[in-house]
């Protein structure tokens, strides 16, 4: 028999589960009835429009939103994001990926990934740092680099649930899945080297340190998951036992998590990597277990997309708000795409030679932001300016998934108006 206090931390983590699962499968159903929204975004409007309703009734009506308040605090957001979900997401985001299109356009998605997030991060930083002071918000620049930082990552999992409703020119739609998927190591790296740098303002980085860093996130988590990739292909091509297949696709990502966490690699891009290896070999190669396994995987991408974006969007309930935060997001919201537009403007001219206004214009408004910024930003320890930036950043992301993520489509209509000329960047 369990002790008292593990019985008790059972029922909590249960408790916890039980309503989340239940609260996303409502808003899943209301979703599907009313609004009739691409299934992430839906959801998620459902969310923060919950959480705006308990708020205001709490503050006028004295209704008291605990059990609320209670589950989005005891959620760690973070950490269920970055050490469990992200994983899986992006195993299955890789798996659907066709490495030959990836391996045509490698250079604008290298560029993109990884001097684009560097681009990015410094225009925002300067403008916010120009900006914000002239509008009474006191903030310093490395904080604003740092806010740069946890706003340049375009999302991979916002990024393909979006790209999965809007039909964009398929050498469009390639370099931007492939620059989310790829991003997301350099982005925490920087974010990780800021952070220390905007603690210790008086110390400098150690460019030695910094690259030993970059090195293992980055080497590491390549190699994590290419011996974890070649060794479950190796594994599932003896096998023509679906219910096998699938066990060890599972266990292999969380065999991916567990080891690249250990040796400090980059949990992002090892599950990239090895995704790209599972899927494309095994489909590649006709194996039975084929279709059945990208079926399987992908009903759990969009489970799971669906248990993140209500996440995300209960998250506004906890988020300390008052009117200059809510002018911070505002202009966020514009300074982080022009950011995004300059940060496409040099790799993309670099590896493309040209690039139509048209198509860079999709390129800036399909790059969404989402819970990998928010994860970033809740990391954030104790600070003058933490809240501020949390609250800047949510905004930012809620504008992105809504307000980009619906419009893509029509934009991308408006302006391909001849899908072949879409293919030509």
């Amino acid at each position: 028999m369990l002790p008292e206090t593990d019985v008790t931390f059972f029922m909590d983590v249960i408790t916890i589960i039980t309503l989340l699962l239940s609260i996303s499968a409502f808003f899943s159903y209301l979703n599907q009835r009313v609004l009739r929204l691409p299934p992430s975004i839906g959801v998620m409007l459902i969310a923060v429009i919950l959480s705006v309703l308990m708020l205001t009734i709490g503050r006028y009506m004295n209704f008291s939103n605990d059990w609320l308040t209670k589950l989005a605090e005891n959620i760690n957001f973070s950490n269920v994001l970055l050490n469990v979900m992200l994983a899986f997401l992006l195993f299955a985001t890789a798996m659907h990926f066709d490495y030959r299109k990836l391996k045509v356009l490698r250079l604008p998605i290298i560029l993109l990934s990884t001097a684009g997030v560097l681009i990015s991060t410094f225009v925002f930083g300067i403008l916010a740092y120009w900006i914000l002071p002239s509008l009474g918000v006191d903030i310093s620049f490395s904080y604003c680099l740092l806010f740069g930082a946890i706003v340049a990552p375009t999302d991979p999992i916002a990024v393909a649930a979006i790209l999965k409703r809007a039909k964009m020119p398929s050498r469009l739609d390639t370099i931007i899945s492939g620059e989310s998927m790829f991003n997301d190591a350099v982005s925490l790296i920087l974010f990780v080297v800021l952070l220390d740098i905007t603690a210790l303002p008086s110390v400098p980085s150690d460019a030695g340190s910094i690259l030993k860093m970059l090195g293992l996130e980055v080497l590491g988590g390549a190699l994590v998951g290419l011996a974890a990739g070649l060794a479950g292909h190796l594994l599932i091509r003896t096998l023509r036992d679906f219910q096998t297949v699938l066990l060890i696709t599972i266990a292999l990502v969380l065999v991916i998590s567990l080891l690249a966490h250990h040796v400090h690699a980059s949990v992002p891009l090892a599950a990239v990597t090895s995704g790209l290896i599972i899927g494309n070999q095994t489909y590649e190669s006709g194996h039975p277990a084929g279709k059945p396994l990208a079926r399987i995987w992908s009903l759990l991408d969009e489970v799971l997309n669906t248990i993140l974006f209500v996440m995300i969007g209960l998250q506004l309930i906890v988020l300390p708000f008052v009117g200059s935060y809510w002018l911070v997001g505002i202009i966020g919201i514009g300074v982080a795409l022009v950011a995004r537009a300059a940060s496409l403007l040099l790799p993309t001219m670099v590896s493309l030679r040209k690039v139509k206004p048209g198509n860079l214009f999709l390129l800036t408004w399909a790059g969404v932001r989402g819970g990998i910024s928010i994860a970033m930003a809740l990391i954030l320890p104790p600070a003058p300016y933490r809240e501020l930036v949390l609250s800047g950043c949510y905004i930012i992301v809620l504008f992105s998934i809504i307000v980009q993520g619906l419009t893509l489509g029509p934009a991308i209509k408006k302006i391909v108006t001849n899908p072949e000329e879409g293919e030509t960047i």
